[in-house]
């Protein structure tokens, strides 16, 4: 007889780690991510790793034939690369302003500060920064949820909080601080982020939304119906896998529930590869 719900919890140390994305063109996309968001961008045939530092964040894989997203298929609704001070984000703030590439929101969180673009391809890519931990306030009958809001960001007094330390690039400490995808079921996808993978439910305020993290973070992965998606992506372009990093006893664990549990579990390496409700693939590999 299998259990329906593997005895597994995510590490709280656990984290994202990389996002890969299938994208039509890299030249097509490169100034905005290299030049706007400041990512340094290496290049190297079909594929170009975009990096802070020594931080490699997003992956992109170059296939001229993917087609476009179906308008009803599930996928991304945003990455969001999480900068470490007010300051960096307000140096993101005056680089948009001078490229040309309009905002398509700016909200404060409560948790958080975030701006919101797309890139040439429509991939959402959020740029934040969080408010320290003190400033959350947790909700929820056992206190294991956080308040977050959605509200206009003073757009002026973030500019005025950039120093230009970080003009040309983003900073040491940058790195890809939550994943956030348009799904065609909460139901299911509560049953795989949170029952399977072990994640923590941090946040179901919002209609239509559901907000899941490791530990006490305010959310590493979000998931959304609020456009309707039915159908899973495929080959078009978009999200093809993300990936969570965690201490190698974690993998180990992990793999131990999912087999315990009957569920098939596919290894590449060290890393375990599983498959979300809606065809996305979620790595969780070990700390390096």
């Amino acid at each position: 007889m299998t259990r329906s719900s593997p005895p597994f919890s995510m590490p709280a140390s656990a984290h994202p780690g990389r996002i890969g994305l299938r994208v039509g063109s890299v030249d097509r996309l490169r100034p905005v991510y290299e030049d706007v968001l400041g990512l340094d961008v290496d290049h190297n045939g079909d594929t170009a790793v975009l990096s802070a530092g020594e931080t490699p964040l997003v992956v992109l894989d170059e296939d001229a034939t993917a087609p476009e997203r179906p308008r009803d298929a599930a996928g991304l609704f945003h990455l969001a690369i999480r900068v470490p001070t007010r300051a960096a984000l307000g140096d993101v703030l005056t680089r948009l302003d001078g490229s040309g590439v309009s905002l398509t929101g700016a909200s404060d969180h409560l948790v958080s500060e975030a701006l919101y673009l797309r890139d040439p391809e429509g991939n959402g890519v959020e740029v934040y920064r969080d408010r320290p931990r003190e400033a959350w306030t947790a909700t929820g009958e056992r206190g294991d949820r956080v308040e977050m809001d959605t509200l206009p960001l003073d757009l002026d007094d973030l500019r005025a909080a950039a120093t230009g330390a970080s003009a040309d690039a983003l900073p040491s400490g940058t790195d890809l601080g939550h994943v956030h995808l348009e799904v065609s079921s909460l139901e299911a996808s509560k049953a795989f982020y949170v029952d399977r993978l072990g994640l923590n439910t941090r946040n179901e305020s919002y209609q239509g939304a559901l907000f899941v993290a490791a530990g006490d973070y305010h959310h590493h992965v979000g998931v959304n119906t609020w456009n309707r998606r039915q159908s899973p992506g495929g080959s078009s372009r978009g999200v093809k896998w993300f990936e969570f990093v965690v201490p190698v006893e974690a993998v180990t664990a992990l793999r131990e529930a999912l087999e315990g549990a009957g569920a098939a579990v596919d290894r590449v390496g060290d890393t375990l590869r599983l498959t979300d409700p809606d065809g996305i693939e979620v790595r969780v590999r070990p700390t390096s």
